[in-house]
This record gives C-alpha cells, sequence and structure tokens, in this order.
C-alpha cells in the first residue's frame, strides 16, 4: 500500500548519513531525481482512490520535505567539514568585499541627461552600425561633400553604386535625430546620448571611439535665443553657477548658422590659466539652427518648423570636470584609475 511505503520512507530518511559531497549527491538522485523513489510516488498517486489522495498527498508533501531537509543538513556537515580541513590562517586580517563603482564617462553621461531632462527633452537612442542614409545623407551631407573626409568612417560594408546604401559605423550620434524626425512629428525635445567611431590615430588627446550626447529640439518658431538660453542653463548646471558662455561661428553641414561654444575657465576664473592656454575660455560643444534641407529630408516641412541641435563629446567633459590629460585611462579598466571616481558616485 502507498502510505506504508511512505511510512518507511520516512523512517528511512530520518536516519540518512553521508561520508562526502558525492555521497550526499547520490541520496539526491536517489530520492528526488525524475526516476527517484518521491518521483514514482508522485506517479502512483493517480492511482490513490477520491477519499483517500488528501491524506496521502499530505503524505507526500511531509515526505518530500523532510527529504530536502536532510540532504540540505547532509551538506551543511560537507561543507563545515571542508573548512576545518583547509590550512586557514585565522591571524590574518578579513578583507571587506569591495562595491562597485560607476565609470567617470557613465557618471558625466547621467548628470548630463539628468540636467537636459530637467529641462523638458526625452531620451532616445538609435543604432552605432547604420547605413549611410541616416549617418550623412539625410544630415545633409552630399555624396562628394567634402564634410564627409572630416569623419573619418569605419565601412562595415560599401556600395560604390549608392553612398547612400553603404553600412557604416556612425561617426557622430546625429544619426539618432535624423531616424527620430523620421517617426515623430513635432515638438520633438529629445537628448541622444552614445558610442560614436571614427579611424584616428589612439593618443592621448584621439581614439578610435568614444562618446557623444546630442540634443534637437524641433517646433513653430524656435530661434538661436532659445539655444543660447538652453546652452547657457547646462553650462551653469554642469560647472557651476558663475559659468559664461561665449558662441563662435563654425561650419556643420547639418546646421546654419552653426556655433561652437566656449565656456569660462574655471578654473582660473577667466583670467588665464595652463588649462585654457591661457585665453580664460575652454571649447566644449558645437551647435546650431537645424538646416531646412535636414527638416524637409527627415519629413518635416522646414516652412512650419525650425530646431536647433548641439552635440558634445562625453569625454571632453569628463576632462574638464576631472582634469584626466590622456583619453586612453577612459577605455584602459586601470582600477587604479576608476577608484579615484568612488567619491563622485
Amino acid at each position: 500500500m502507498i502510505l506504508d511505503r511512505i511510512e518507511e520512507l520516512l523512517r528511512e530518511v530520518s536516519q540518512l548519513t553521508a561520508k562526502d559531497a558525492a555521497e550526499v549527491e547520490q541520496l539526491r538522485l536517489k530520492y528526488l531525481s525524475k526516476k527517484g523513489e518521491i518521483t514514482a510516488l508522485m506517479a502512483d498517486f493517480r492511482n490513490v482512490a477520491a477519499d483517500q489522495k488528501k491524506t496521502v498527498g499530505m503524505k507526500i508533501n511531509e515526505l518530500k520535505q523532510l527529504t530536502l531537509n536532510k540532504l540540505n543538513e547532509l551538506k551543511e556537515q560537507q561543507g563545515s567539514q571542508d573548512t576545518q580541513d583547509d590550512d586557514l590562517d585565522l591571524t590574518r586580517t578579513a578583507y571587506p568585499m569591495e562595491l562597485g563603482t560607476r565609470h567617470p564617462l557613465t557618471i558625466v553621461r547621467n548628470e548630463i541627461i539628468d540636467i537636459f531632462g530637467r529641462m523638458g527633452f526625452t531620451l532616445a537612442q538609435g543604432p552605432e552600425v547604420d547605413d549611410d542614409l541616416h549617418v550623412f545623407t539625410k544630415l545633409n551631407f552630399a555624396g562628394d561633400h567634402p564634410a564627409r573626409d572630416m569623419q573619418d568612417t569605419f565601412f562595415v560594408e560599401q556600395n560604390p553604386n549608392d553612398v547612400a546604401k553603404n553600412v557604416i559605423l556612425r561617426s557622430h550620434t546625429s544619426n539618432d535625430q535624423s531616424h527620430y524626425m523620421e517617426t515623430h512629428e513635432p515638438p520633438i525635445r529629445v537628448i541622444c546620448p552614445g558610442r560614436v567611431y571614427r579611424n584616428e590615430a589612439i593618443s592621448a588627446r584621439a581614439h578610435c571611439f568614444f562618446h557623444q550626447v546630442e540634443g534637437l529640439y524641433v517646433d513653430k518658431n524656435v530661434s538661436f535665443t532659445d539655444l543660447k538660453q538652453v546652452l547657457l542653463t547646462f553650462a551653469r548646471e554642469m560647472f557651476g553657477a558663475d559659468t559664461k558662455i561665449r558662441l563662435r561661428p563654425s561650419y556643420f553641414p547639418f546646421t546654419e548658422p552653426s556655433a561652437e561654444m566656449d565656456i569660462s575657465c574655471f578654473i582660473c576664473g577667466g583670467e588665464g590659466c595652463g588649462f585654457c592656454k591661457h585665453t580664460g575660455w575652454v571649447e566644449i560643444l558645437g551647435c546650431g539652427m537645424v538646416d531646412p534641407n535636414v527638416l524637409d529630408a527627415c519629413g518635416i516641412d522646414s516652412s512650419v518648423y525650425s530646431g536647433y541641435a548641439f552635440g558634445m563629446g562625453v569625454e571632453r567633459i569628463a576632462n574638464l570636470k576631472y582634469r584626466v590629460s590622456d583619453l586612453r585611462l577612459f577605455s584602459e579598466n586601470d582600477a587604479r584609475f576608476l577608484h579615484e571616481f568612488e567619491a563622485a558616485n
């Protein structure tokens, strides 16, 4: 009878012993494996009379729980024996487990996202491997545009008959903006962080991959004044309330007019020092009004809407905040370097 078999197994399990971990594993297989004793009882349970199912079911559960407890007890016994057998130096100083910390680039990126998030920008991210159409063509780079030569692009797959179909590693996060404008109606206010790639020689001042954060705002009646105010707010939030900015004319294919933005040196207060090369200013980002050709290429009517865009290097901002002289330190995972940023978390 099944109840008799359960009682027999209860007595048997309560008296189990094991010499080592291997024997504990054999006992587990004997009782709890797919072909074990308890599994066999569960299979026989279907044949139990309806008026006995409750009693038998409770007994099987009791047996299973007893077996689990007994096996755990035997495992703990084996573990304590193994510890006793180890040649431990009980006088050795204990080493506490160290907590991990965020990477300095992650700290800076999150701070940038937080600042713009409080100004109403939402997060948008696109692909790192993309087609030429979204990385260049829709951003006002003609097929023979000289600005393409500035990008030092990594090509994954080239199509000599149609450059728009080239597959590349993006050289800027502006491709996120072209994707977003294709699929969303204005008003658009997004911030796009991500990793980018350029075929450059690795040195203390340059790397073949780095990180950018770009912002885009498209709506009716957006002006350069709006852009300047947003960037001034960002600079003061990031570098201090006394920070000043200046905008210098520049050129980018996807913005017109375009500018580069400098901040007053927060080390010398604008007086001039070695860090700012005695100019009192430090460049941090590029910006401008979105070129109408870009809006039209992405399906937005440039006669109705206007917008601004800006982009900055995360490594550049991190260098300014933490005065890191060698870009390679950010990607070499030297624990001594990373430990310096524990307090910044």
